[in-house]
């Protein structure tokens, strides 16, 4: 049995601006649980704040650190705690066939070449995609795209997910494929989403809107909050 793992993500005094569109504002968070959701109108800040938790953007003024170290200064050591999934997974896929494109990801570990063997065929037969190891990337399903960008991410095992909008691009099939997969990973998961049943049953959601929290407790509460702001009522 794989233990569970994750890390202390906080946010202290975090601003953010896009040229004069200020998307976060003075954002203080401390995220421990394992299962968390963030929901939002589009351009209300969610995907910014999740691209800061490892370093793809740092803030412009304030403070992001994982277990205590800093984005800013500590980036590719953040990176290595925290895996990004992004919302295509063709913009991950960089490799002609599947085994490929997973062994890419270690590139840099420092293992040898047995172990990263190993590593890639344990990561494809977890995920379902052993008997695809050889085959071309772009005739894969766009769950299995999905499945492979995350295995990817997992094959350097980081201690932290964080998946922007993993489902957007997916039918309902490959939708559940995706979300069985999120509820068996022994990682913290962050998830930005407009799927709130995706995240129906996670520990604690976030509601992003204006580039602040506006609501941030278990989930039914949340999207309770969320459906009135993007209903307008």
């Amino acid at each position: 049995m794989t233990h569970a793992r994750g890390a202390e993500i906080r946010f202290a005094g975090v601003s953010h601006t896009y040229g004069d569109r200020t998307v976060l504002s003075d954002i203080n968070l401390t995220l421990t649980e394992r299962r968390i959701g963030v929901v939002g109108v589009n351009g209300g800040g969610k995907s910014t704040l999740a691209r800061m938790i490892n370093g793809l953007v740092v803030p412009h003024s304030g403070t992001v650190t994982v277990d205590g170290l800093d984005t800013r200064r500590k980036g590719a050591r953040v990176r290595r705690r925290v895996g990004f999934c992004f919302t295509d997974p063709d913009t991950q896929i960089v490799m002609p066939t599947v085994a490929e494109d997973v062994d890419f990801s270690l590139r840099r570990s420092g293992l040898d070449k047995d172990e990263r063997r190993r590593r890639v065929e344990q990561v494809l037969e977890r995920y379902g995609l052993a008997d695809h190891a050889d085959h071309p990337c772009h005739l894969l399903s766009g769950g299995q795209k999905q499945l492979l960008a995350l295995a990817a991410v997992l094959v350097t095992e980081p201690d932290v997910i964080v998946a922007d909008e993993p489902t957007t691009l997916l039918d309902l099939r490959n939708r559940a494929l995706v979300a069985e997969t999120f509820a068996d990973l022994p990682q913290q998961l962050v998830v930005v989403t407009h799927d709130l049943d995706l995240v129906a049953d996670h520990d604690r959601v976030l509601v992003v809107d204006g580039g602040r929290i506006v609501a941030d407790c278990r989930p039914a509460t949340a999207l309770e909050a969320y459906r009135r702001i993007a209903l307008g009522r």
